[in-house]
């Protein structure tokens, strides 16, 4: 069976992040540098090997107060963990659209099993002619879960920041 490398095109991909503020809006943010590859064997992406480097320096929420205590010992603790890292374990083909990924995600030094929607969005040639895939990514995790603990009560009962963060990624991939 043939074996494909696809490596995240940085140009066309997204890695963002939503979490209820003040228990009334969101806030939106997103990783600005990452890397991803993919490693397929045969016609789709049925078990697949995913893999994924966030730089975690890299956040930005268009606020510099609140990307710098994001990026302090409260939440990322940049300096000590300047990467997050996703290793797939499953990539399970639902129907020709839709993929379930499993893997571990490692913040701060803590890996924990996430599962993942996976929308498959097709395979095209650019105008270079590299072939391209693209997929939409998404899911939710509780921070808590890797010690992103920091938060705030409010005088109304609930909290400042939500412990739920739903993740959003727009990827597309050069075949290698």
């Amino acid at each position: 069976m043939e074996k494909n490398t696809w490596v995240a095109d940085p140009m066309h991909s997204e890695i963002l992040f939503k979490v209820r503020h003040l228990m009334i809006t969101n806030v939106k943010g997103e990783f600005r540098n990452f890397t991803a590859k993919i490693h397929s064997t045969g016609a789709d992406f049925s078990n697949a090997e995913v893999h994924a480097q966030i730089d975690t320096t890299s956040i930005f929420t268009n606020s510099d107060d609140r990307d710098t205590h994001l990026k302090g010992a409260d939440f990322f603790d940049v300096t000590k963990y300047p990467d997050m890292l996703f290793d797939g374990s499953s990539f399970e083909k639902l129907d020709d659209e839709n993929y379930q990924l499993k893997g571990m995600l490692t913040i701060k030094g803590i890996a924990k099993e996430i599962t993942l929607s996976v929308e498959f969005g097709g395979i095209n040639k650019d105008p270079y002619g590299q072939e391209k895939a693209g997929f939409t990514v998404t899911g939710k995790i509780n921070r808590k879960d890797w010690g992103l603990n920091w938060n705030a009560a409010l005088e109304s009962g609930g909290v400042l920041v939500s412990d739920e963060v739903r993740l959003n990624a727009e990827l597309q991939f050069i075949k290698k």
